[in-house]
């Protein structure tokens, strides 16, 4: 006893030294990461948007290099910390879920080692370089199926998917084939112009229907192949990172002719069919579901079982089968409600409430209930489109509910074809035909900043902000693609994904909610491509106090407008055009031009 009595002091002190060795290590971790001096720093001092230059700051740390395909809102660690509540079988997990202020990461995201300009459009469908996606498990993984083959520095897609292992080109001319649509090509003479592709893979399928003048939002969650939408995007395709869970997708009601699935694995008679309803809501009266799934041929008895449901389920919702043939069946929606108003009472799925909006999409959860068409498509049997391309400048239907008239339209399309042009003056030899495939309108308004780049190789991801006029269904009436989004947050896509962001007025938007420009430009830095560009256009001060940032972001100033003309003498707005470097990382940042 005696002795053991003697060793315990000796002990304890050890212990205390211990102790105060980690509370001193501690402090000065959490020191050393304050001050910078870590790569890897959340926004506990989040930067501000200030009246000087004393809150610019002249430099921006940069992220470890295990975060170069950081996405702020799809980010599995950040759940996984945080410990968030999930329900796992809906799919939650794969839902936005974005980091407070304080847990921001407040540094630039680096390209991955090797990193090149990517391949230019149209050669980019076909080929990307290995380098800027270095993740070939999904070639091994649907060898079989021909999604993607490893060559040398380059991933080839050959066009295959898991239901066309042949090529998505035949697949789309089978689907035209079994709709009787003229000549066999997918765009029925310009009446199908807008596809939706869920699970889409590394979207061939959105891919090929481009030839066709279709254009597809191909939709698929950051999930165990989470590099799907990368792929998409480096190959030049629309896509979007998103999953049928809990929340209604951001789309509005009636902006698809087609909906496409091939073997998505999805559950479609889950919690009464409210997955399929969401389709519901997203066809226009007439709209086709393709479905190619063993479940349509059923063979077996768990196919037979799935499809008998199914087919009760769709009746119930006043869809017919169009075609059918091998594994692939394709349903058609009624053009009028007469089918639905005919229905017994207390049918389910029921029709949705008469106050529900069927547009109001950002943080609404799905509904299982069936949206019934408007009075004027209801009385038009369709949704009264002009076929594409004259749906591009043709003002739609429902211009009408914003009490907007056909001279407004024309007035803001004449506008915007002014702007565009005067921003490829000002870009002058900086850009090529080439430069440009991805682009974005971070404002959208009636999308006709894209409608003016028609004859430019481009497609333009239309964003309108969610606390403004819900215009997207403009935008898809004139046959373009978009989404609802808040600027507060970061936007649901992988890093270095966009060639030119459109930044029209958003910054006097992001101040008048009281968010931080500063962090809108860290995330612009993160989705643009190095060597892409930015077109700033807002208020002449808000420009210049932009412009200041440009040496910490690694960006360089391009052109300017109006930024020294005297406010007397016109308008108080301005145009700053930015090129992002392309810098690569090793112990700090080396810049190279």
């Amino acid at each position: 006893m005696g002795r053991g009595r003697a060793e315990g002091k000796p002990r304890k002190r050890l212990v205390i030294t211990v102790i105060v060795l980690m509370i001193v290590g501690a402090s000065f971790f959490l020191y050393s990461r304050n001050k910078g001096s870590s790569s890897i720093e959340y926004g506990s001092k989040s930067l501000t948007f200030g009246e000087d230059d004393s809150d610019v700051p002249k430099t921006i740390p940069v992220c470890d290099d295990h975060l170069s395909e950081l996405i702020p809102c799809l980010d599995r660690n950040f759940i996984y910390q945080t410990r968030l509540k999930l329900d796992l079988t809906l799919m939650e997990h794969y839902e936005r879920h974005c980091p407070m202020p304080e847990r921001r990461y407040n540094c630039l995201i680096p390209p991955p080692p090797g990193y090149k300009i990517p391949i230019k459009w149209p050669k980019s469908r076909d080929q990307v370089w290995r380098a800027n996606i270095p993740h070939t498990h999904l070639a091994t993984e649907k060898s079989d199926q021909r999604w993607m083959v490893v060559k040398g520095e380059k991933i080839v897609f050959p066009g295959g998917g898991t239901h066309f292992h042949s090529g998505a080109d035949k697949y789309i001319a089978s689907i035209s084939n079994m709709l009787n649509f003229p000549n066999n090509i997918i765009n029925n003479e310009g009446r199908l112009r807008n596809v939706f592709d869920v699970g889409c893979g590394v979207a061939s399928f959105g891919g090929y229907l481009l030839s066709s003048d279709v254009i597809t939002m191909s939709l698929a969650p950051n999930d165990v192949h989470e590099n799907q939408i990368q792929f998409a995007l480096e190959r030049g395709i629309p896509a979007y990172l998103g999953v049928l869970g809990t929340l209604r997708l951001p789309y509005p009601s009636r902006s698809f002719e087609l909906a496409h699935c091939s073997r998505c694995r999805i559950d479609w008679l889950q919690r009464d069919g409210i997955l399929l309803l969401e389709l519901d809501r997203l066809l226009r009266p007439g709209g086709y579901f393709a479905y190619s799934s063993p479940e349509a041929y059923a063979k077996d008895e768990e196919d037979r079982r799935i499809w008998k449901q199914m087919s009760a389920l769709v009746e119930l919702m006043c869809w017919k089968i169009a075609a059918k043939k091998n594994q692939t069946v394709i349903w058609v929606k009624p053009l009028t409600n007469d089918c639905y108003l005919r229905r017994e009472p207390d049918t389910h799925p029921p029709l949705c409430s008469p106050d529900d909006d069927p547009d109001a999409v950002w943080g609404v959860k799905m509904k299982s209930c069936i949206t019934r068409y408007s009075d004027q498509m209801h009385r038009a049997r369709g949704s009264g489109l002009a076929p594409w391309p004259a749906r591009l400048v043709t003002p739609p239907p429902r211009l009408a509910d914003f009490n907007y008239s056909t001279e407004m339209f024309e007035k803001d399309m004449e506008y915007w074809h002014q702007e565009v042009a005067n921003y490829w003056k000002m870009l002058g030899n900086k850009i090529k035909p080439e430069t440009v495939r991805n682009v974005m309108d971070m404002n959208a308004n009636l999308g006709s900043f894209a409608a003016a780049l028609k004859d430019k190789d481009v497609w333009t991801m239309n964003v309108v902000p969610e606390n403004g006029p819900n215009t997207l269904k403009i935008i898809y009436d004139r046959g373009l693609l978009g989404t609802v989004h808040n600027w507060c947050e970061a936007f649901s896509t992988y890093p270095r994904t966009y060639d030119l962001l459109h930044a029209w007025s958003i910054f006097s938007d992001i101040i008048e909610k009281e968010c931080s420009p500063a962090d809108l430009l860290i995330e612009m830095d993160r989705i643009l491509r190095p060597k892409g560009f930015i077109i700033v256009h807002d208020k002449r001060s808000v420009v210049l106090f932009i412009k200041k940032f440009l040496p910490a972001l690694h960006w360089i100033s391009v052109a300017t407008s109006n930024l020294e003309q005297d406010l007397d003498q016109g308008k108080d707005d301005a145009v700053l055009i930015i090129q992002k470097k392309i810098w690569l990382t090793s112990e700090s940042i080396r810049v190279s031009e």
